[in-house]
């Protein structure tokens, strides 16, 4: 059962408090509480706001005095949603590749580098719009901390600007002027690694928290990933890495040896591979937007999750592979097509993709946390899985705040 803790009713010069009652079930992700679960689920329960943050936690019975009240309506509450990888800062979309694809279609207009020619060509304007349209999308469905990366300039300018608007709008920022090698460098790869790790991080690393690198056949190999993100971190940004998405190879390797925040996709997993993720601090972030969009290979999350490793689950919105803000659609297809159970999906979209930013501010609902949370047209959250497709996020509220 859980332990109420009294907080002190608000003073002139302390923020107002508000009571959240009548939750049918509350997810905390604290295993000390209710039902002492990973999702720490408290029935018949409320929770106590104080500012941006999370007071109390218990059931509705226990609640304290507040100035405030506000009834849930029987409703299921959930920490808001932490989208640890997105690709938000591009203009255009790839229509015609994914019609092709689906289509089964040969299709050669160039992926990437399309979305390259026309975020280059768009104004800063229209780059911001387009990402302030997508962030709106995801906080409808419940996404109130979101990362999201650079990658579609790929020289110096284009790079740093995609930064420079993304700061505006969140602080999980992470530089990837290695997304491919940029047609500019076809030629020359080394050339263009040399610019990543030089005038380009210098001019990116102010706006950035993270450094990424797709190390994959046809983008970037070990050696290159490696001295990529070794010099990401010598300017200060942590490393997380594209990893084993499209075949074996060294990034997950590389990025346990580096202890990367996040390893990314891990799709194609050596034994060697998933204990290097069970033994380390980095999270393997699993992104099914990516093989539902492409009929690729999904990821084997029971075999990481049986293993102990620490599992994130993302959008990975962008407009070639993964053309969704829906972390509740990702929730759904983790658990029919990769082996979660409905609380394991959950718990990854929330406290894996906190864990994968290395934050502990957001991702639970405990005291201390920031007041990040999505009521559930449900009575549980059990029905993200088994209600695919329906909006059931009917409200949002970000620090304190309610937004949706």
């Amino acid at each position: 059962m859980s332990s109420p803790t009294s907080i002190p009713t608000s003073s002139p010069t302390s923020s107002p408090t508000t009571v959240i009652t009548n939750i049918a079930s509350l997810v905390t992700n604290d295993p000390s509480l209710g039902d002492n679960s990973p999702l720490g689920l408290i029935q018949d329960a409320a929770v106590v706001i104080e500012g941006d943050r999370v007071a109390w936690t218990g059931e509705s019975r226990k609640a304290p005095a507040t100035d405030n009240r506000v009834d849930a309506g029987g409703r299921a509450v959930i920490p808001g949603f932490v989208d640890s990888h997105s690709h938000l800062v591009f203009a255009g979309d790839r229509t015609q590749e994914f019609n092709a694809r689906m289509s089964g279609r040969p299709y050669s207009a160039g992926g990437i580098r399309t979305t390259v020619a026309a975020t280059r060509a768009a104004s800063d304007a229209e780059l911001e719009r387009n990402l302030t349209r997508y962030l709106t999308e995801a906080l409808r469905q419940g996404t109130t901390t979101f990362e999201t990366k650079s990658g579609y300039g790929l020289t110096v300018d284009d790079e740093s600007r995609a930064l420079r608007i993304a700061s505006r709008h969140t602080d999980e920022v992470t530089y990837m002027g290695a997304h491919i090698v940029s047609p500019d460098y076809a030629d020359d790869p080394a050339a263009y690694v040399a610019l990543v790790t030089g005038d380009m991080l210098n001019a990116c690393a102010p706006y950035a928290r993270w450094i990424d690198v797709f190390c994959e056949k046809g983008a970037f190999d070990g050696d290159q990933a490696r001295a990529i993100l070794t010099a990401g971190k010598a300017a200060g940004l942590h490393p997380r890495i594209h990893a084993n998405q499209l075949s074996y190879g060294p990034g997950v390797q590389l990025a346990v040896e580096l202890d990367a925040a996040s390893a990314d996709h891990c799709t194609h997993l050596t034994d060697a591979d998933v204990d290097a993720l069970a033994n380390s601090r980095t999270v393997a972030t699993l992104l099914p937007g990516a093989e539902f969009s492409t009929r690729a290979e999904w990821p084997n999350a029971r075999r990481l999750l049986d293993a102990g490793v620490t599992v994130a689950l993302s959008t990975d919105c962008n407009p070639g592979s993964s053309f969704t803000s829906s972390v509740p659609f990702c929730i759904a297809l983790a658990v029919r097509d990769m082996g979660m159970t409905p609380d394991e999906a959950l718990w990854s979209a929330t406290a894996g993709g906190a864990a994968a930013l290395r934050r502990t501010d957001i991702g639970h609902l405990t005291p201390g946390a920031y007041a990040d949370l999505a009521f559930l047209d449900a009575p549980s959250h059990v029905h993200l899985a088994y209600r695919p497709g329906v909006p059931l996020v009917g409200e949002v509220w970000r620090r304190g705040v309610r937004e949706v």
